[in-house]
């Protein structure tokens, strides 16, 4: 650990990624005397991190390949980390981590970490980008000094691939007292929602985006007819491909399609639900799984990198295969109409989470690996 009050720089490519994720992060390094500040996009959310007296730098990131707006974006890090002089760059996410991780190096900072959430060269990707992202990762690679991955499978592909010898996985977690079963927080949202107590409840949290298994659970949920689906989330400006919104409304489930929005209630939503649904196409080790597992959900998740560490099938929840419709609705109904079983994999689920998810451990570990 570094002795005394240092200044960290925390990069990421979305307002939603500094408040969702890296925001606890930022509040642990403060507890420890350091001086932390965020640089994402302006966005809405970034007023709920300064309102916390950080600091924040408002910078553009685009998600797609942009040549001239990424040498820019890189030009303006480099005249931001020669006016900060950080102790530490962390930086975050494929594309602006590579670009804080390069313009750190050039401006001679100390020290300079990555954080990978997940690699862009894994399948369902195309043969370009696969062989485009690598090639990111492994010159990226050469520039940092703390590799950290969220998942244990990232960890030892980043090794075996030598992008980072050294890569070690440090997890994702969330407080278990805020994500947890809570009787009067179901009541109330059912009610707010117009949804019976005895009625099944699916609940997937996530972006609106395609690689978030949207078509296949609309599909699956022909198969429960007497229950809800629940979607909370919403599409980020910088997200790319198909709009859903066509999708969803021509799913045909009619009332029993709940869109919801971005909500800063999540932990009473889970606590509403009976059945959580992540069937992505790729993931890195989503946080979304852990606040479920907490809020004692059974969960139904793709048979992918990260959700496989997370899962236990049969104990915690069911994984299906990626973009597989059918499978993914016999596992919801197998589910639906087994409340005894849902109620033992979301406590197993729980206890799983509190072993291996709890944040205020997983912070730590995070810090001590930056030296902090």
């Amino acid at each position: 650990m570094v002795p005394g009050r240092v200044k960290v720089i925390e990069v990421t490519n979305t307002d939603f990624a500094l408040r969702q994720f890296l925001l606890p992060l930022m509040r642990a390094g403060r507890e420890r005397g350091h001086e932390m500040v965020g640089v994402a996009p302006e966005g809405p959310l970034l007023r709920s991190v300064e309102a916390e007296g950080f600091r924040v730098v408002a910078h553009p990131f685009v998600r797609r390949v942009s040549l001239g707006t990424h040498l820019a974006s890189f030009r303006s890090l480099l005249d931001l980390f020669r006016r900060e002089k950080p102790d530490l760059v962390h930086a975050h996410m494929p594309i602006s981590g590579f670009l804080a991780r390069a313009a750190a190096r050039r401006a001679h900072v100390p020290r300079i970490a990555y954080t990978c959430h997940g690699f862009l060269f894994r399948p369902p990707a195309s043969l370009p980008l696969r062989v485009a992202t690598l090639a990111m990762e492994w010159l990226g690679g050469r520039l940092t000094d703390i590799y950290l991955t969220v998942s244990a499978a990232d960890a030892a592909l980043a090794r075996r691939l030598c992008i980072a010898r050294r890569a070690e996985a440090v997890g994702n977690g969330r407080d278990p007292t805020i994500f947890r079963p809570d009787a009067v927080a179901r009541t109330r949202i059912r009610a707010g929602l117009g949804t019976p107590a005895e009625r099944l409840v699916v609940l997937i949290v996530s972006r609106l985006v395609r690689p978030k298994g949207y078509p296949e659970l609309l599909e699956a949920m022909r198969a429960l007819p007497e229950a809800e689906l629940w979607v909370v989330g919403e599409r980020l400006p910088s997200d790319r491909g198909a709009d859903m919104a066509p999708l969803f409304a021509g799913s045909g489930l009619g009332p029993r399609l709940k869109m919801l929005g971005y909500r800063e209630d999540v932990p009473a939503i889970l606590a509403a639900a009976d059945i959580f649904a992540l069937p992505s196409l790729f993931e890195g080790l989503p946080m979304v799984l852990i606040e479920a597992m907490l809020a004692g959900l059974p969960v139904v998740a793709s048979d992918i990198p990260g959700p496989r560490e997370q899962v236990l099938p049969g104990v915690t929840g069911l994984l299906v295969p990626r973009a597989d419709q059918a499978a993914l609705a016999d596992a919801l109904s197998s589910l639906a109409n087994a409340p005894e079983r849902r109620a033992l994999m979301g406590k197993a689920g729980r206890e799983r989470a509190l072993s291996c998810y709890d944040e205020a451990k997983v912070l730590a570990r995070t810090l001590d690996r930056l030296g902090l």
